[in-house]
C-alpha cells in the first residue's frame, strides 16, 4: 500500500478508557508522520453492549485532547449488507457453513469440555452438513450462524510489527462465528472487511487481540487479500502490576478532563509509555513527537501507567502557560471567583498546584470561611494572649492602610515581630488561620486582595473573639 492509512476501532461500550487514547495517540502521530490519513471507525454491532451516548462521548474527548480524524465516522452497524455479502462468499467457497446449534447446547458442550479440562471449542457438529441441506432448513425458517473453517493441522503466523513472527497451532483455534443469526456480524468477519475495504495498512490494536489474530490472518487468506501491517500494543498496568482497570485506578478519560489534566500533558505522557524519546527527552510537544515517532520502536513490554509522573508532568505544563492561559484554563474549577479574582490568584498557586482541580482547595478561603477549632491559633509556644496581640496589631494595621500595598504591610509586620521577639512562622501562621481558616493556603498578603478589606477585617474579629472566649 501506496499511503500509510490507520484507523481508531472502538466498541462504544461507555465512556472512552484512558488506554483506548494511547492506541488512538499511535494511530494518529504515525499516520501524520507519513502524510498518511487516520479514521475513526465506530464498532457497534455487539447491540447487546451498546451504550447510548458513548459515540458522542468518544468523539469528543478525542477532539478534547487533539485527536482528530480525516473524514467522518465510520459506523459499522451502517454497513450490515456488506458484512452478508462476504459472509455467503466464504459459504459459496466452502471456507464457512452454517451451524444450527441452539444456546442450550453449545452450553452443554463447553460444561463437558471444562469438566475434562479441555479448552472450551466448537465441536464442529454442523461443518459436515452438505451446503443444500442448510439451504433448505434456512429456507424453511430454522436460524443460523455462519462460522469459519479452521483447517485441521497448520501453523498460522502471524508478523507483529513489535514481536516478530508469533505462531500458532490452528488446531487450538476455534471454529469462529462470522455472522450471527440476527444478521449482524462479529468482530472478527467485520474488523477483516472494513481494514481492507478503507485500504488500512497498519493495523493497531490492544494485546488482547493478539489471540484473535490468526484467524484474522486466515480471513485474508480466504478472500485473498494483502495483509496489513499489523502490531498489538502493550497492556498498561497499575503500579501494582495489574492491568490499568476501573477497580485498580482510574480509566475514563472524562475522570482526567474533570481533575484538570492539561490535554497536551496527557497526550505527552501516554506518548513515552512503551516509548523513548531518540534524545531521551521525557517533556515534549505533539508535534516533536510526530517527527520522531515510529511504530516499531513501541516495546512489546507492558508499561506502568504512573499517575505520580502524570501528575509531575501536567505540572509542568500548567507552568509553561502564560498567567492569561492558566486563568482561562481555571475558570471552569472556580466558578465562585470572578474572572477578575482568577487572574489575580493565578500568580499565587501557579507554582504549587499538578491538577488545575487543586486550585479549589487552595482557594476555598476566598469564598468559604469555614469554621474551625480556636486551637489553630496555638502554635507550640504561643498564648492566646500573644496570638490575640498579633491579630489586635495586624487588624489595626489593616484597618489603617488597607490590603493593596503589600511591601507596605510587610515591612510594618516584620518591624512589629522584631520588637515584640514573636517568631515570623508562628505570626504568619495565626494570621493565617485566622484569615483563611486553614493552616496550608496560598501567600496570605497577596492573597488578602482576593478576600477583600471588609471581608478580612471581618475575619479578623472573628478570630479575636474566638479567643477572647476561650476559658
Amino acid at each position: 500500500m501506496s499511503q500509510v492509512r490507520t484507523r481508531f476501532a472502538p466498541s462504544p461500550t461507555g465512556e472512552i478508557h484512558i488506554g483506548s487514547v494511547y492506541s488512538a495517540l499511535l494511530d494518529y502521530a504515525f499516520a501524520k508522520k507519513h502524510g498518511g490519513k487516520v479514521f475513526l471507525r465506530i464498532e457497534d454491532t455487539d447491540q447487546d453492549r451498546y451504550v447510548e451516548g458513548a459515540v458522542k462521548s468518544i468523539i469528543s474527548g478525542l477532539e478534547w485532547v487533539g485527536i482528530k480524524f480525516d473524514d467522518e465516522p465510520i459506523l459499522q452497524s451502517d454497513r450490515l449488507d456488506i458484512y452478508q455479502k462476504h459472509a455467503e462468499e466464504l459459504l459459496s467457497q466452502g471456507k464457512a457453513y452454517y451451524c444450527f446449534c441452539s444456546k442450550e447446547r453449545l452450553e452443554k458442550i463447553r460444561q463437558k469440555q471444562k469438566q475434562a479440562g479441555q479448552p472450551p471449542m466448537y465441536d464442529r457438529h454442523c461443518r459436515d452438513i452438505p451446503p443444500e441441506e442448510a439451504k433448505k432448513r434456512i429456507a424453511d425458517g430454522e436460524t443460523a450462524v455462519i462460522r469459519m473453517k479452521i483447517p485441521d493441522d497448520q501453523t498460522i503466523r502471524v508478523n507483529d510489527l513489535i514481536r516478530g513472527e508469533v505462531k500458532f497451532d490452528s488446531n487450538l483455534i476455534d471454529d469462529q462465528i462470522l455472522l450471527k443469526s440476527d444478521g449482524y456480524p462479529t468482530y472478527h468477519l467485520a474488523v477483516v472487511v472494513d481494514d481492507h475495504l478503507m485500504k488500512i495498512s497498519h493495523v493497531v490494536r490492544g494485546q488482547e487481540w493478539l489471540p484473535s489474530s490468526p484467524k484474522h490472518v486466515l480471513l485474508y487468506h480466504y478472500f485473498d487479500w494483502e495483509l496489513p501491517e499489523i502490531l498489538h500494543t502493550p497492556v498498561l498496568l497499575d503500579p501494582q502490576g495489574g492491568k490499568l482497570s476501573k477497580r485498580s485506578g482510574h480509566t475514563s478519560l472524562s475522570w482526567y478532563r474533570d481533575q484538570g489534566f492539561l490535554p497536551e500533558a496527557i497526550l505527552n505522557f501516554l506518548g513515552q509509555l512503551g516509548w523513548t524519546h531518540p534524545k531521551e527527552k521525557e517533556i515534549f510537544s505533539m508535534d516533536e513527537f510526530i517527527k520522531v515517532f515510529d511504530l516499531k520502536d513501541v516495546s512489546p513490554v507492558a508499561p506502568v501507567f504512573d499517575i505520580d509522573k502524570l501528575e509531575w508532568m501536567n505540572g509542568q505544563y500548567i507552568r509553561k502557560k502564560s498567567d492569561k492561559q492558566l486563568a482561562d484554563e481555571l475558570e471552569p474549577f472556580l466558578p465562585k471567583l470572578s474572572k477578575e479574582q482568577i487572574k489575580k490568584a493565578v500568580p499565587l498557586i501557579k507554582d504549587r498546584i499538578k491538577r488545575l482541580s487543586e486550585s479549589k482547595e487552595l482557594l476555598e478561603f476566598v469564598w468559604h470561611y469555614l469554621e474551625y477549632d480556636s486551637d489553630l491559633l496555638l502554635p507550640k509556644g504561643i498564648s492566646a494572649e500573644q496570638s490575640k496581640k498579633m491579630l489586635v496589631f495586624v487588624r489595626d494595621l489593616i484597618e489603617s492602610k488597607g490590603i493593596s500595598d503589600e511591601d507596605l504591610l510587610q515591612n510594618k509586620i516584620m518591624e512589629m515581630i522584631e520588637k515584640e521577639g514573636w517568631k515570623t512562622g508562628n505570626f504568619f501562621m495565626v494570621f493565617r488561620v485566622a484569615v483563611c481558616a486553614k493552616v496550608v493556603t496560598p501567600p496570605i498578603l497577596p492573597g488578602l486582595k482576593l478576600i477583600g478589606k471588609n471581608e478580612v477585617l471581618k475575619r479578623l474579629e472573628a478570630s479575636i473573639n474566638k479567643l477572647n472566649a476561650r476559658p
